[in-house]
Formats: structure tokens, sequence, C-alpha cells
């Protein structure tokens, strides 16, 4: 696009205004109607295939071992006293009859509501085994003899414990926690209920843990709604049994769960926007009063924001792509590039009308000049030519204004979309759906700002001015007063010290790319809970006060305490060779006796690694099954319990005597063919995937190295750590690909334009620089850099490219009508940089906000957010006239020296 072209395109905007906006106003009912028309699936980051050794291993466990469906909801009833209670040195105890008791009672509870009956499958706690043991008791002594070992009924246990004084519950105790007794009440191991760090032979703990299992209906690709709804309605029943509702039990309860994390989520992120969006709106509003300084116009931005959210909505709609957390970004992206595009319009227009800014078809100085790297000359004392305020009227300076800006504006929008757009060379389908739908909302903006909104603001001006009798010429901001004064320090800064400045600011970006090296990034999805309120926030009142969160807390207790179960607490290994060499049982041996306690995987109450193995699962059937212990014991020559030779004919037996909880461990196609065998490791669910990953490699690499076969991690946490590596390295090879693709399109532009091709890569340098600055202080503020904020850290790229060719473009467009270097870098920085310091104030203050909020991902995204556009503001202002100053007097020099030679 040429200045002439640029001409006649706003003389069309302005000059048929009407038409424009019942135009566009059509096409954004079309548009907009695909947010109604269209079917917008739910989708995640986490949807996609990866060839990797881990998903191979895992999908070879499903198809012959099989995946177990159910639901884990895990309830945790502690009593902390003498552990920074109010009690003293008094010891807190949950396995008190009464304790046991509330639980069981709170399991009938459930039991009689209908619909929170229909999605539990069972209970299986600590007090399920101490009641049924006492229901054996009964029935041996009513038989007289062994008793009937059928479960009993939740009722059973009740009426039985009930019948038990406290004494008679601890002799109970003691029997069922006994290490070396054969207490016949429950198959599970009750020292699975306690505490990792509970005394062996103890009948006291100050925690324990009950696990409900649960069944949906739902579909295989549907969420189990009703389970998680279930949920939440237990955790308020446990609320009443365990809470300040029952103030005779001492210590409390909490119930956690993906429904539980699920409604808390919701409930924090509801909790945020309450207290966050009052704030935001009145920080927006008043930033844009401060800058506009006119309702007016104030609302004509609001009102092209709006109109891009819907253009946005519709193209999400019509091209029905999936929603995910990346598109998050998208919304905050266009609102940004909105309200900059908004001030630079606007802005340019009043300068217009001011008559600042000068028509380059007026006088002997409009004549374009090139400026090649090699003729690039500035002479002092030439002033620019101002034209009388009086003949630039509504139309004639918004005619002027966006004449002047649209082609920064086209360049802008052509950069930052098909930098966002080569992102579509992703693997991942939500990162192509993030770069098409990226790269048609800020084609939108364009769209928008570009001739709707120039189109209305001249409309309005014009029936105010010329038919109401308001005068509509206001000074741009930045024009005058203390932001002038600002400003115009800061470019006589530049002109004094350029090159100070910019060795600073790349010392600072290399410093920050030093920084970025050991920035960490791993994926943790315990910091994607909510937050409890700050009591600044507490002491809200009624609607803004949020609720009282602990579920961060609850699982950073659950990992630390107990050994759990569900969804991200167990990682698998696969074994895949030849199983049956006793050497295998031995490296089973020896990695597990090298487990790091200190790691992700957790320990039993005995210390031993929580890991359920072919030999954990042998030895624990020989304890109770004399077949398989003789078996055993006649293979075993070393004495040392394990077998040391025919170890397939062991297995054999194995399968003869518990099939069920032989093909847990091993996968045989006939007997005495044995393919494979697998680990079921115990992680804790509130350590990073990468960590977990990580731990459970180095188990595999150990058992691989002592026996004559293949292990492979695999598993949940394990498949997602690979998936958010690749998601990573997707998200920096598009960072690479968008910084190429538009130094490339920039060198392009200043070639075809100025015939100086070198201002592509200094437009683009202090994007650059902007970048590596927040990168560095991410890592200083210790925030990760993985998924979630590498595609907030694109708007460093998005927003700093838009501001940095504003910048350039406005001060080539200077020093084409002036020879004067001063004037021109003055004019810059003070017209240009007074519009991109609304935008970035403004847009600073609404989603800076964000870091108020009490869900983690908002935080960071306000955070991340905020500093990006700090940044990238104070990259274009300082570090880019630097380099144009600079790049100026090598090119005065280099022509000197031309001359003389």
């Amino acid at each position: 696009m040429t200045e002439g072209l640029a001409d006649r395109y706003a003389d069309t905007i302005v000059s048929r205004s009407r038409l424009v906006i019942v135009c566009l106003l059509l096409v954004t009912l079309v548009v907009g109607a695909g947010a109604i028309v269209g079917d917008n699936e739910e989708g995640e980051i986490g949807q996609f295939e990866t060839d990797s050794p881990e998903t191979e291993a895992l999908e070879e466990i499903e198809a012959t071992y099989g995946t177990d469906d159910t639901l884990v909801t895990q309830i945790v009833v502690r009593d902390e006293r003498g552990e920074g209670g109010d009690s003293g040195d008094e010891t807190g105890d949950v396995l008190t009859r009464e304790s046991l008791l509330e639980s069981l009672a709170l399991q009938q509870d459930v039991r009689d509501d209908e619909t929170l009956n229909a999605t539990v499958d069972s209970f299986v706690g600590i007090e399920n085994v101490v009641a049924t043991g006492a229901v054996f008791e009964d029935r041996a002594a009513a038989a007289d003899g062994p008793p009937d070992t059928d479960t009993p009924t939740l009722e059973e246990q009740i009426e039985a414990l009930e019948s038990r004084s406290d004494t008679e519950v601890e002799a109970l105790l003691a029997a069922v926690l006994d290490p070396d007794a054969d207490f016949q009440g429950s198959d599970e191991d009750p020292t699975e209920f306690l505490p990792t760090d509970y005394e062996p032979g103890s009948t006291t703990a100050d925690a324990r843990i009950t696990f409900l299992f649960q069944v949906d209906d739902s579909g295989p690709d549907e969420e189990p709604q009703a389970a998680y709804d279930a949920q939440v309605e237990i955790a308020s029943l446990v609320d009443d049994r365990f809470g300040d509702a029952n103030p005779e039990l001492e210590g409390d309860a909490f119930v956690f769960g993906q429904g539980i994390t699920d409604a808390a989520s919701s409930s924090a992120v509801g909790d945020s926007f309450a207290i966050i969006t009052p704030v935001a709106l009145v920080l927006i509003l008043f930033v844009f009063a401060v800058t506009y300084r006119d309702v007016v116009d104030v609302l004509v931005g609001l009102f092209g924001i709006a109109v891009v959210m819907a253009w946005l909505a519709g193209i999400l709609g019509w091209l029905e792509i999936p929603t995910s957390q990346l598109l998050i970004a998208v919304p905050f992206l266009l609102i940004g590039l909105s309200i900059d595009y908004s001030l630079h319009v606007v802005m340019r227009s009043r300068e217009a009308r001011e008559g600042t800014l000068e028509d380059d078809s007026r006088g002997p100085d409009s004549e374009s000049t090139s400026m090649s790297d090699s003729d690039f000359q500035s002479e002092p004392g030439t002033a620019s030519i101002t034209t009388d305020t009086d003949s630039r009227d509504v139309r004639g300076g918004m005619r002027l204004g966006l004449a002047s800006v649209v082609l920064a504006l086209a360049a802008a929008t052509f950069s930052t979309g098909v930098g966002f757009l080569s992102n579509v060379v992703s693997p991942l389908p939500a990162i192509q759906d993030f770069a098409v739908l990226c790269a048609g909302g800020i084609v939108a903006t364009f769209i928008v700002f570009g001739a709707l909104v120039p189109a209305v603001k001249v409309e309005i001006d014009d029936l105010l001015e010329n038919r109401l009798g308001r005068d509509r010429r206001l000074p741009p901001f930045g024009g005058a007063g203390v932001v002038n004064r600002v400003l115009s320090g800061g470019a006589a800064l530049v002109r004094r010290i350029p090159l100070a400045v910019v060795v600073v600011a790349f010392l600072l970006a290399a410093g920050g790319a030093y920084g970025a090296t050991g920035i960490d990034t791993e994926f943790n999805q315990a910091d994607f809970l909510p937050e409890d309120a700050p009591e600044w926030a507490k002491s809200l009142p009624g609607p803004f006060a949020p609720d009282t969160y602990t579920i961060s807390d609850d699982v950073a207790y659950l990992g630390e305490n107990f050994q759990e179960r569900g969804e991200g607490t167990q990682t698998q290994i696969l074994l895949r060779g030849d199983v049956t060499d006793p050497a295998t049982l031995v490296a089973l041996e020896d990695a597990a006796g090298s487990v790091d306690s200190n790691g992700t995987i957790t320990s039993r109450a005995d210390g031993d690694p929580a890991i359920e193995s072919p030999r954990s699962v042998l030895l624990s059937v020989a304890a109770e099954n004399d077949t398989v212990a003789a078996a055993l014991e006649e293979r075993d020559t070393s004495g040392n319990d394990l077998p040391d030779e025919d170890l397939a004919g062991l297995y054999d037996v194995l399968f003869d005597a518990d099939s069920e909880a032989a093909s847990e461990v091993l996968y045989r196609t006939a007997p005495s063919d044995y393919e494979s065998a697998r680990l079921l490791v115990s992680v804790r669910g509130d350590a990073a995937a990468q960590d977990v990953a990580d731990d459970s490699r180095t188990l595999a690499d150990a058992i691989e190295s002592g026996a004559p076969i293949t292990a492979v991690a695999t598993g949940g946490p394990v498949v997602t750590a690979v998936v958010q590596d690749a998601l990573l390295e997707t998200l920096v090879q598009a960072f690479a690909v968008t910084l190429v693709v538009i130094l490339t399109f920039l060198t392009i532009l200043y070639w075809r334009r100025y015939r100086a091709p070198s201002l592509g890569a200094i437009t683009l340098a202090p994007v650059v620089a902007a970048l590596c600055w927040l990168l560095g202080t991410m890592a200083v503020l210790e925030i990760p850099f993985n998924s979630e904020t590498a595609v907030i850290t694109s708007l460093a790229i998005g927003l700093g490219v838009d501001y940095s060719i504003h910048v350039s473009e406005r001060f080539l467009s200077e020093r084409e009508r002036t020879t004067d270097l001063e004037t021109a870098l003055t004019a810059t920085v003070t017209g240009t940089g007074g519009a991109l310091l609304g935008s970035a104030a403004t847009t600073t203050a609404g989603f800076g906000v964000l870091a108020l909020a009490l869900a983690p991902p908002l935080q960071r995204f306000g955070l991340v957010t905020g500093l990006s556009i700090v940044f990238a503001f104070v990259a274009c202002l300082t570090v880019l006239p630097c380099l144009l100053v600079l790049r100026e007097r090598l090119s005065r020099r280099a022509g000197t020296e031309m001359e003389t030679a």
C-alpha cells in the first residue's frame, strides 16, 4: 500500500462513511451469527497423538491389561492437635470409637440419598475394616466357631461398633493394626488408610483416609458429571459431620476429587471476576477518560471493542473451533490491539485538526524522499510545516489522520497476523486453532478500527459539531502538559545518549536470555488450583466477599501424608522381554530399594515404596495361600524369598490361586507363556508431571539395568509430561518461526517503501529485547515457562510488533516531511508515544488487575500480560528511537566519508 493508496482509502472511508457503517454492520451480523449457529465442543490441549515410547507402552497396557475406569474420591479425617492446634500438648486421634462411628454414619447418609447412592460403588476405610472385624467377632460368638465371612452390610457394621465400649474398640484396633497378626476383617492392608508416618502397631493416628469408589452412566467421551456433582454434595455432608456443626468431635475433614476441583476452580473464577471486574472497569475507564478526555470518543472505542468481540465469537462458531485453555489469551490480545488501534486513529485525527500533523500534499516539503541505507541524511534547523487549524474540519481531520496511520495499522496487522498464523505448522490441533483464531481476530480488529470506527466517529462528530454546534477539536494525548514534558524528556535522552541506552537495554536482554535458560518448564496440575483469598478480600461486603478455598492446601496435605488413589496418582512401568527370568524379580527388589524417599514415589506405612509388582503380588498371595507359598519355597534355593528357577511355573501356580491379582501385573497368552509384566507405582498427586516422569524413568532404568528385559515408564502423569514437553517445544518453535516471518515481512516492507531493508531488523530488535526482559523477569519471579505461559508470552511479540511498527512508521513519515532530526524525533515520541502510552496504560490496568485473582492461572495471565505490555512499551519508546538515531548517524558518517573519498 503506497501513500497515494492510503489517501484514496481514507477519502473513501470518510466520504462514504454511512455506506461503510451500514455494510460493516451487516457483515458483523453475518459473522456474529456464527456464535449462535456454530457448535463448539470443549477441547483440551492434550487431545492429540504423540509418537513416543510412553504412549505406545500405555496403549499396549490398555490392550492387554485393561483399564480401571472407576472414579476415586478421597475423604480425609484429621485431628492435628499437638501440631499447631490450640489444645496444648494433647495429641489428636481419629481412631476413636466416636470418630469411626461418625464416618460410618456419613456413609449411611450417602447411601440413604438415592441420587448420591446411584453414583456409589463402595466405601473402603479403616472404619469399615474395624467394623467388619467387630461383625466377624459377633458372628463367631453366635456360631461358637468359625464365622461367616460374607461382607457385612453397612447397618451391621454400625450396629457391631455401637455395641462396643471405647476400650473394646481400642482392643479391636490393636488386633487390626498388629503387623504380625492374621486378622480377618478385610483384604485391604489397614495401614493404607493411615498417614505414611504412622507407627506400625499404634492404635492412635492424627489422620485417616477413606476411599469412595464411584460409578457413572456417562459415555466414554463424556464427563462423569453425576459423580462430580455427588462429590460436591458429599463434601457438604462431611462438613456437617466433622465441621463446626459437630463441636463435640475434634478435628476436621475434607473431600478431594475431580468434581471438588472443578467446583472450586469455577467458583474461584467467579469470585475473582466479582472482585476484579469493577476494579478493572474503573481503571480502564479512568485511563480512557484521562487519555481521550471525551465521553464520545470513549464510547466509540468501547463500541469498536464490542464489535471485535462479536466477530471473534462468530469466527469461533463458524469454524467450530473447540474451546480450550489456550484460547483464553485471544480476546485479551484483541482487546489490547483494539485499544491501541483506537487510540492511534483518534489521536492522529486530533493531531490533524490541531495542525501538528501536516498534509503531505501541501508545501514544498511534501515530496517523498527515498531513505536508503546509504542516503539517510538530516540537517538541523528545518522545521515542519503546520497548517491553519481552521481548514481542518471533521472529515478533513479524519481523512488526513487515517491516511497517516492506516499504513502502520495494515503493517502491524499483517505482521502480527502472519506471525500468529505461522503456528499452523504445529502438529497440535489446539495450537492450530489458536493460530487461526488469532489471525482472524487480528484482521477483524483492523477492519473495525481501520474502517468502521473512523466512519462512526466522523458521523458522530459531524452531527455534534455541524448540527449541534459543539466544537469537536480536542488536543491529542501527550501533546501538552505533564505527559508531553515527560515524553519530550525521553526524546531528549534518546538524542543525547542513544548508544548508552542501547547497550544497557541489550545487556539486560542478554541477562534475561541467560536467566531464561534456568526457568522452570514443569507443568504441575496443582498450580492451577485456587488459593484462599487475602484478608482484605474477605472483608469485602456481601456479594463481593469470596468463599474460603482450602483445596490447594488439601492437595498438598494428601501428597505429604497419604498413599493416594485416583487420577494422576499412579504411573506404570511396562516390562517386555524374558519376564520369567529369575533375575527380573531380583532387579525389581534392588530397584525398589534404590527409590528416593524424598522423591515423588510415595511410601507405605512400613517405609517401603508403594509399588505393586509381580514380586509384591507373589509374596502377598503366598502369605495367605499355602499352595503358592509351597511352590515359592520349592523354587527358592538361596533362601531369600525369591525363586531361583522355574519362575514361569510359579506364575502358573499364582494364576491358579488368584488370577485377578496375577493378571494385574502379568500378561500371559497361554500357561507358562508370559509376554510382559507391569508395575503400578503410586506417586504424589501434587507433584509436577515432569518430576513424576523423571522418577518413574529412573526406576525403570534401574530395573532394566539388572535384568534381560526392557522397561518403559508410562501412565497418566508420564504421558502428561510427554504431552506438555511436546507442546512447549512446538510453542518455542512457533516463536522462532514467528520472529523469522515478521523479520522477513518488515525487511521487504521497508526495502520496498524506503529502500532501507535494515529497518526491518531495527524495528524487530526492541521486540526481541522486550521478550528477553520478560523471560528473565519470569525466571526471577519463579513463574514457570510452560504451555500456559508460553501462549501468554506470545502477546509480547504481538503487541510489541504493533507498538514498534507504529513508532518506526511515524518516525520515517516525519523524516520525509522534515530534515530536522530533533523535530522528527520529538513528533514521534510525543505524538505516537502519547497514543502508545494511553494504550499501554489502559491494557496494563485492565489485564494486570487479574494478578489479584484467586485462580492461579488468572494471576499468572494478569502478571505476565501486564509485564509484556509494559516491556513492549518501554522498549519501543527507548530502544527503538535510539536505534533509529544511531542508524542515521552511521548513515550520515558513511555518506560524509564517501563524499570525502
